[in-house]
């Protein structure tokens, strides 16, 4: 199993591969030590993984303020309408490097999530359906929560609304400002003062050049932003020492941050398009706020979803956007994580039938080699001899292989191609034969390979073994009589091959061997794969891989 026991083999081979031990690095980071810029390491438990941190924009050791504890913090959705594949690419992405520290490096993520049911479109999405912008959130909320769970995206430890937290983000404003870092204007604004700061703000690219955003005439620097937003008439509005008006945008996620975690955070993510402006002044407010040289540790950004051909990300302002509800008409949710895994997290990403057939083709090949190493466990498939030290070593490189491309920045293609290779040598074993030599068979390595592959892919989130049970029984008994029906074909195969060199029987024998041909084919786009493996059968329920395909067996019936 991948738990706690399962750390301690992931720490060995990194040790193994890393050439010794890993050692952390004491640094101060809110207890005084960082200034300006330069980001500071810090102190405390190193997990043996580097990481890209925006806020370096290099890789470095992941080292946590707790041992075996992260904090992490990410930005959620604004809820005006359906979450869209780029939304979804992001979530299952870091719903990935959460499970593989949890699963693989042993670390607890305590992760909490905000949704934003506050916001200028939500208020504008209520106008036009004639509706209180609570019932548009709380609508467009719970789809997001549906959608993810149709992803096998882990909920958070907690999700926090805005609406509920807006007597905290006052108070927090209130901190703000008697810190010396925000300043109430006449007409009832509340904006962040970038130059209390000096050149403390531009950790992330784009802060040189930003013109700030559009305000109050009254601001000090036009970089400066909103805490505070005086109400509108028609809009909804909370009660506040500088009159009626609501949160601004980024103050939001640092006081809920702040109210979770306190004055540090191990790890805030979020897409690229969030870097800035969101990301940088939430530094900025926090840090003005805990009055500390370093509030989060690492900030980990996700590339954006483009569709082929497109150089925009897929949004919905651009209304080039599939919802989530669409996409799993035609695709499942394991075949979403395999796209996902099949590119860097960071690494932009482009959507298209190909890109999806190839994740689909690949976890298809998976599929049929755990298919057919449990064919030969089975006597079923009749193989030569098996070269069985040579797989063992594979095996084992491949488990020392993946723990090493997930240790360096989560390195998921490296990953998946090291577990895909493993699959090809042992295909290159299981090539049948219609008569077994009659040398000894060698069941348990490829029992050792299915249940690594089962507990690798699992750590990803795709969990093949569920999706075919829920396959197999959507129907009643389904797998039952696809068990009987194919065991029928098997003996009409049978008895008309026992028979193939008798001439007198052609005219019999002919025509139900192209009937057994036909059925099989025929089976096949309904999601059933029959093969014949000389005399025997068996069959799998795909989970569409092979649809709208002709099936080639390795031996055919006719």
């Amino acid at each position: 199993m991948w738990g706690p026991p399962a750390r301690s083999v992931a720490a060995e081979l990194l040790r193994r591969v890393s050439g010794g031990a890993r050692s952390a690095t004491a640094a101060a980071s809110c207890r005084g030590g960082a200034s300006g810029k330069n980001w500071r390491r810090p102190g405390g438990f190193d997990t043996g993984v580097t990481t890209f941190n925006s806020l370096t924009k290099q890789k470095e050791p992941l080292i946590l303020a707790r041992e075996g504890v992260a904090t992490w913090y990410s930005c959620g959705p604004t809820v005006y309408d359906h979450a869209h594949l780029g939304h979804a690419c992001s979530y299952v992405r870091f719903d990935v490097l959460q499970r593989v520290l949890s699963r693989l490096f042993g670390v607890t993520v305590i992760h909490a999530m905000v949704v934003t049911d506050i916001d200028d479109k939500i208020i504008r999405r209520g106008w036009e359906e004639n509706v209180s912008p609570t019932i548009i959130a709380r609508m467009y909320e719970e789809g997001f929560k549906r959608d993810m769970l149709s992803l096998k995206v882990i909920p958070p430890a907690v999700y926090l609304r805005v609406t509920e937290n807006v007597r905290h983000i006052i108070a927090f404003i209130e901190g703000i400002i008697k810190n010396g870092h925000a300043y109430a204007t006449k007409e009832g604004d509340v904006y962040f003062d970038i130059q209390s700061i000096g050149d403390r703000y531009g950790k992330f690219a784009g802060a040189q050049d930003s013109q700030g955003e559009p305000g109050s005439s009254n601001k000090r620097d036009s970089r400066d932003f909103a805490l505070w937003k005086r109400s509108k008439p028609q809009e909804p509005y909370w009660e506040s020492p500088w009159g009626r008006g609501r949160p601004g945008w980024h103050i939001e996620c640092s006081t809920i941050a702040s109210g979770v975690f306190g004055r540090q955070l191990d790890i805030h993510s979020g897409g690229i398009d969030l870097a800035f402006p969101h990301h940088e002044n939430e530094v900025a407010q926090s840090e003005a706020y805990h009055q500390c040289g370093q509030w989060a540790n690492y900030f980990l950004h996700s590339g954006h979803l483009h569709l082929k051909g497109s150089a925009e990300k897929m949004s919905k302002s651009l209304k080039n956007y599939i919802t989530i509800k669409d996409f799993l008409q035609s695709y499942s949710a394991n075949e979403f994580r395999m796209f996902c895994l099949l590119t860097k997290y960071r690494s932009a990403i482009d959507y298209s039938d190909g890109s999806m057939s190839e994740a689909r083709a690949s976890l298809g090949t998976v599929s049929t080699f755990l298919h057919d190493a449990q064919a030969y466990m089975k006597g079923q498939l009749q193989c030569s001899a098996i070269q069985e030290a040579s797989l063992w070593e594979r095996l084992a490189e491949t488990k020392s292989g993946v723990v090493k491309a997930l240790a360096d920045d989560f390195d998921t293609p490296k990953a998946i191609g090291a577990v895909m290779n493993l699959v090809y040598h042992g295909n290159r074993q299981l090539q049948p034969v219609s008569t077994p030599d009659g040398g000894a068979r060698s069941p348990a390595v490829f029992g050792a390979m299915v249940s690594y592959m089962r507990e690798v892919l699992d750590v990803f989130g795709i969990d093949l073994l569920h999706s075919e049970a829920d396959a197999a029984s959507s129907h009643g008994n389904f797998q039952g009589v696809v068990e009987q029906l194919t065991r029928f074909r098997s003996d009409v195969r049978a008895v008309a091959l026992a028979h193939r060199s008798d001439p007198t029987t052609a005219s019999l024998r002919n025509p139900l061997l192209k009937a057994c041909d036909t059925l099989r084919d025929d089976l096949a786009p309904l999601g059933v794969l029959i093969k014949d493996r000389g005399v025997a059968s068996t069959w799998e329920i795909t989970e569409g891989k092979q649809r709208g395909q002709r099936v080639c067996d390795e031996e055919t019936s006719s």
